[in-house]
């Protein structure tokens, strides 16, 4: 049971951090557009494991995560309610650009 629960507080994380990231002021990040793609909240609530992914280029968007972690936290803490909030860490995750070079070439090898 507590898996599923686990479950739910990732996905929970995921979709309140898609709608924070939109709010958050750094040009660093509200130029670029950002997606998260998964949550991974450790079971003991002190950290949080967030994997994003950038569309075309990636002009600082790390640090821009990075340095609005404390509003991105405040806010989260607030939406959800939670008695802990945990620090994020934000890793990108190229999986998305992989697959889209990965499309390219396979349409390059058709035509």
């Amino acid at each position: 049971m507590a898996g599923h629960r686990q479950d739910k507080l990732n996905n929970a994380v995921m979709l309140e951090l898609a709608a924070i990231i939109r709010e958050v002021k750094d040009p660093r990040v509200a130029k670029s557009f950002v997606s998260i793609v998964g949550a991974s909240v450790a079971p003991d609530m002190s950290t949080a494991r967030i994997f994003y992914s950038v569309l075309g280029e990636d002009d600082g968007v790390a640090k821009g995560l990075n340095s609005a972690s404390g509003f991105i936290r405040s806010e989260l803490a607030k939406r959800l309610n939670l008695r802990i909030t945990p620090k994020l860490a934000f890793i990108r995750d190229n999986n998305t650009e992989r697959a889209m070079h990965i499309s390219t070439i396979l349409k390059d090898i058709q035509d």
